[in-house]
């Protein structure tokens, strides 16, 4: 039997896990059991790359002399990586070259020769040099950021806690606020009981008149939760906004923070250790901007998280190519992968000469439940006065107009989504989905980032829907109605992220080989134009949205 059911994990976690292993029948079995379960090719892969390279090494140690002849660039390059003796490099080299001499395998043989040598410079004392700035190794150079201030992270940090930036709206959280605030108590719970730790979740509210609100964090879920009030705050902004944060994420002493922070007690170290920001237009603002201050890296938008050790061999990360080295307490940022796969996760690693605290994330409107409120729940409020100068508030904002509402898909039983294959006739295609969603209750039309990007033109009054609030996606809505019909939507990974956990996906197209089959629980192949007429006209006759599916020739996932 393998090690863990590669069924229970998906591909990001997958590769870790495999990595670690070293032992070639354990990764067969891992193999078999993929092949005999979800039979993922992107998994196989990654097992069957670990197979090859275990091998490789083995082979090295056995024969000696490794043979690079029959093997691809990239073959080679797996064989020689454990490789650790200067002269066999050598020798592998003057063998290549007296024979096949091809340059890409020349390149990763002196690649590696050459990591190997430096190393054993390192080793004999030599000093490393220290690194340099841009204007440092180039002062020939007109750099136009000579004097922007660089903020450097800290050094051999004390790093604590997880704070959630709660936006409000209105004087009121939003719902995503509450949302980071919930994951982030249940992480933190998981957190100190796997680590036998007792760090917080501090909640940070800026704005006007919002004391309540940093109380109501409380019950969501904040054991701490800060808030600094100014009129002059009643709107986003990003200078006042970033320094107020930063300055209270900054520990007394901070080398980078001002000299008379108060010492207080929830907060006794140099940085936070994790910290959540929405991903909503201001919150993606203020989170690139922290953590620019803060000298750190970010995974935005992001759909899941979760905390845990990895071992990593990276040696960028590692400091010693051919060794792996296990990071504890890594924040697990999950989010949309542009390159084919479905998702990335994204890890903000140290490295040997540089810590990369507090490790960010912004989190996508709907990716996580809103929790339920816990009036009794008992935390600390704290107003934070951080001090404000003038010149922050450059902007001044004279007139404003109050917007509806907006359109909130998040709640609706039925969502009708259209695509692309509203193309032929953009009115007549959008009329048809609203003419679907009268026929059923507690409906609403949503649209995917194709239609919203196109040049369409709209007649009528089907123009006052084609709005960017009704878009579902990464950009968009995250939604989870017991039915999604999709209608003329191919399903780009983009668009999969704001919808695949609904309950119940049904979709039309054209195209049998549309991505979107492959995750819909019936699949209609089919003209939208004709398609949903038919649907809208079987339902106002009262037949069930299942039984007008079989009907029309629709298919099971």
């Amino acid at each position: 039997m393998p090690e863990f059911d590669p069924a229970d994990h998906d591909i990001s976690e997958i590769g870790p896990k495999v990595q670690a292993i070293d032992d070639v029948d354990e990764l067969r079995a891992l193999l078999e059991a993929e092949e005999d379960g979800e039979d993922r090719a992107p998994v196989k892969q990654v097992i069957e790359s670990r197979i090859e390279n275990l091998e490789a090494e083995d082979e090295a140690d056995d024969e000696g002399l490794v043979d690079l002849t029959d093997m691809s660039t990239a073959e080679a390059a797996n064989a020689i990586r454990g490789i650790d003796d200067p002269d066999e490099l050598r020798e592998l080299l003057e063998t290549e070259e007296a024979g096949e001499d091809r340059g890409g395998v020349k390149t990763q043989i002196q690649n590696r020769l050459d990591s190997v040598t430096e190393d054993e410079d390192a080793d004999e004392g030599e000093a490393e040099e220290e690194p340099k700035t841009p204007e440092e190794r180039h002062p020939d150079l007109d750099h136009p950021t000579a004097d922007k201030r660089h903020v450097r992270a800290v050094e051999a940090g004390d790093y604590r806690d997880m704070w959630v930036y709660c936006e409000t709206q209105q004087g009121e959280l939003i719902d995503v606020s509450k949302e980071m605030l919930g994951k982030a108590r249940q992480l933190m719970d998981d957190y100190n009981d796997e680590y036998d730790a007792d760090e917080k979740v501090i909640a940070f509210v800026i704005g006007e008149d919002i004391a309540e609100q940093a109380e109501l964090a409380i019950e969501y879920g904040a054991d701490v939760a800060l808030y600094q009030e100014d009129d002059r705050l009643d709107r986003f902004l990003h200078k006042p906004y970033t320094e107020i944060f930063v300055d209270a994420a900054r520990g007394t002493g901070h080398p980078y923070g001002r000299e008379d922070r108060p010492d207080v007690e929830w907060h006794g170290y140099d940085e936070p250790r994790y910290v959540l920001f929405p991903a909503t237009n201001n919150g993606r603002d203020l989170s690139a901007t922290v953590q620019a201050e803060l000298d750190s890296g970010l995974a935005s938008d992001c759909s899941d998280l979760h905390i845990t050790d990895v071992l990593i061999s990276n040696p960028a990360k590692t400091g010693e190519p051919g060794t792996k080295k296990e990071f504890e307490r890594v924040l697990h940022m999950k989010r949309p992968d542009f390159s084919g796969f479905e998702y990335s996760t994204i890890l903000c690693l140290d490295k040997p000469d540089r810590e990369f605290h507090p490790q960010g994330g912004s989190v996508i409107p709907g990716a996580f439940d809103v929790p339920e409120p816990d009036p009794e729940r008992e935390g600390e409020v704290v107003e934070w006065e951080a001090p404000l100068e003038d010149d922050w508030f450059g902007v001044e904002v004279t007139a404003h107009d109050q917007l509806d509402e907006g359109v909130d898909l998040t709640g609706r039983e039925v969502i009708v989504a259209m695509g692309r294959g509203i193309g032929d006739d953009p009115s007549t295609g959008i009329e048809l989905g609203l003419d679907l969603v009268d026929a059923l209750e507690d409906a609403d039309l949503g649209l995917s980032r194709g239609v919203i990007t196109a040049s369409y033109q709209f007649e009528g009054h089907v123009e006052q829907y084609i709005t960017e609030e009704r878009q579902i996606g990464e950009s968009g809505q995250v939604v989870e109605p017991p039915v999604y019909i999709a209608a003329g939507i191919s399903g780009a990974v983009q668009h999969k992220v704001g919808m695949d956990e609904s309950d119940t996906i049904i979709s039309i197209n054209t195209n049998p080989d549309a991505d979107i089959v492959d995750f819909s629980d019936y699949f209609i192949e089919g003209d939208l134009f004709e398609v949903l007429p038919a649907v809208t006209e079987a339902l106002e006759s009262g037949e069930s949205i299942g039984a007008v599916a079989e009907a029309g020739g629709a298919t099971d996932d």
